[in-house]
């Protein structure tokens, strides 16, 4: 690979927003399929038979089911949500550990993602979908973080930052099988990436800045967020 840093991705004239009109289309699916052609996406019979999977391991039924926020869903769920609550998962930790060649990057230049790794604990956020539109948010939940097979939906016991228990939750945990997986790399690189990249939809940087910002407003400090933003924005001003 070439060392020379890449100029920073310039910023779009209108920023791109996920929402949920345009998962429910199959959008995302589609721009990938244009941008990454040999990337195998999931079909619908395997997300459906993955969301399927999943409810029938449900823990608990009552009034809806709460989901587990630690990266872009925390600033942009594109669900309907009657409550979101500052929460923390234990033996699993935030890392930069999915590589993005089509949404936030390109296949000359992977952009980076959030997924959950296992050991240590996370503060985030869960948000709770009510049960009489369960079914529709979660098909929509599972056209955006299960397009492809980066991710493996689970269970997980999440509680207050307290240590009150809050229940169960789906949380996304990464694949560590799945091709798009990348493992420790030197923060340099980590760093270069993130200021660099951008794909269909933004900037890897805007994804970081903006997952910092949404924990920081909920009054959390992501030492490894905090510190990546602090390098990135270093870079692309030198780069500027």
């Amino acid at each position: 690979m070439d060392d020379t840093p890449s100029r920073p991705a310039a910023p779009s004239e209108k920023p791109f927003t996920l929402t949920r009109e345009y998962l429910q289309s199959g959008g995302l699916s589609d721009s990938i399929r244009r941008t990454n052609p040999h990337v195998r996406l999931l079909t619908d019979d395997e997300r459906c038979a993955s969301l399927n999977a999943i409810l029938a391991d449900r823990p608990e039924h009552g009034d809806g089911l709460w989901v587990f926020a630690y990266g872009s869903l925390i600033w942009n769920p594109a669900m309907h949500i009657t409550a979101r609550l500052l929460a923390r998962v234990q033996d699993w930790h935030r890392d930069y550990c999915l590589a993005t060649t089509g949404g936030r990057g390109t296949p000359d230049n992977p952009g980076m993602l959030l997924g959950l790794k296992p050991g240590g604990a996370c503060v985030g956020a869960v948000l709770r979908i009510d049960e009489d539109v369960l079914r529709e948010e979660l098909e929509i939940l599972w056209r955006r973080e299960m397009v492809a097979d980066g991710y493996i939906p689970r269970w997980t016991a999440v509680e207050t930052p307290a240590g009150k228990p809050l229940g169960s939750a789906i949380a996304f945990t990464i694949n560590p099988e799945g091709p798009s997986y990348c493992g420790p790399m030197p923060e340099a690189e980590l760093v270069r990436r993130i200021a660099t990249a951008r794909g269909s939809l933004g900037t890897a940087a805007d994804y970081l800045f903006n997952t910092r910002d949404g924990l920081r407003s909920m009054g959390i400090t992501d030492p490894l967020l905090e510190r990546l933003g602090n390098a990135v924005s270093a870079l692309q001003e030198k780069l500027a």
